[in-house]
């Protein structure tokens, strides 16, 4: 009877998650809509940090409630699964169109900020309060070129819905407290799941937890994609890839402690599976500025044999 009621409240929280970050995006974009901010920095940051929500609050809750291994496993099981999961499928549907400067610029920044969490959490062996203190000064100054850009370049991105002004708090604080709340019966759920079976945290935060909370990414892209704003769907797999290392792990390792490599779990594959994905990405894209069928089959075969590493 437990596991079923745990099994509930995975399921429950996974649709508070999606229904309360679909809300959140549409009430945060309205804002910067209204706010005159430009289109390009929209899709990048807040329709990214928008579909991050539920890693970020998945993996604090998760930290206070002393189940670190989901905290990190959560943010590289997303990445991986953003890039290899998602923008596979979403590839195999139509061809992924990229702009000029995400393979110059975002992708090769989004291998840089890996890299950096990897060496990391190799090094000292955990994430610090200085280490959150540095990710969080990182994405700082992305941000601020994002604005330069946006400036400079007069180019649209992301198609806002257009939300009654008076619905804009609604649904910005609706959607947070749907997303708070889904995080933490989302948390318990999987804790409670793993601990019946056995399982450590870090494989059910790679897998589980960071499916339900990568399901905004996977529907912001495949339906962008159906929509012919393919160039979205990369962006926004790209933005929120950097919001989860940079301000999740920035803002999570600021309140507590996070190890990467422990006797309860240990994260060194992980993370460069996380780098392999955000390589090949970028390999697939840099020369034709596309992703494929082929390009979207590869990384699916790439999840497949991940998943296998996991599963024994």
């Amino acid at each position: 009877m437990e596991l079923v009621i745990s099994i509930l409240k995975i399921v429950i929280g996974f649709l508070l998650l999606i229904k309360g970050a679909d809300f959140f995006v549409d009430g945060a974009a309205a804002i910067a809509k209204k706010l005159g901010v430009p289109q390009i920095v929209i899709g990048l940051t807040i329709v990214a940090m928008g579909t991050s929500a539920p890693e970020a609050a998945v993996s604090i809750s998760a930290a206070l409630k002393g189940n670190n291994g989901i905290s990190i496993g959560n943010v590289l099981g997303s990445n991986i699964m953003n890039i290899l999961l998602i923008l596979g499928i979403t590839s195999v549907i139509t061809v992924l169109h990229v702009k000029r400067d995400t393979v110059r610029t975002d992708i090769p920044f989004m291998i840089f900020s890996t890299i950096l969490f990897i060496v990391w959490g190799s090094v000292f062996g955990k994430l610090t309060r200085f280490t959150g203190i540095i990710f969080l000064l990182l994405l700082v100054a992305y941000i601020g070129y994002l604005m330069w850009y946006a400036k400079s370049h007069d180019e649209s991105g992301e198609v806002t819905k257009d939300v009654k002004t008076w619905l804009i708090p609604i649904f910005v604080l609706g959607g947070l407290a749907a997303i708070i709340f889904g995080s933490n019966i989302t948390v318990e759920g999987a804790s409670a799941v793993a601990k019946t079976f056995g399982v450590s945290d870090r494989v059910i935060g790679l897998t589980i937890v960071a499916f339900g909370t990568s399901l905004p990414e996977l529907m912001t892209s495949v339906t962008a994609a159906r929509k012919g704003n393919v160039d979205l769907a990369i962006g926004n797999i790209v933005g929120s890839n950097l919001f989860n290392i940079l301000f999740i792990l920035g803002i999570t390792s600021v309140i507590i402690e996070l190890p990467y490599i422990s006797s309860a779990a240990n994260f060194m594959i992980d993370g460069f599976v996380a780098l392999y994905a955000a390589v090949l990405l970028w390999v697939l894209t840099v020369k034709n500025k596309k992703l494929g069928r082929v390009g979207g089959l590869i990384m699916l075969v790439s999840y497949a044999a991940y998943f296998v590493y996991l599963l024994f």
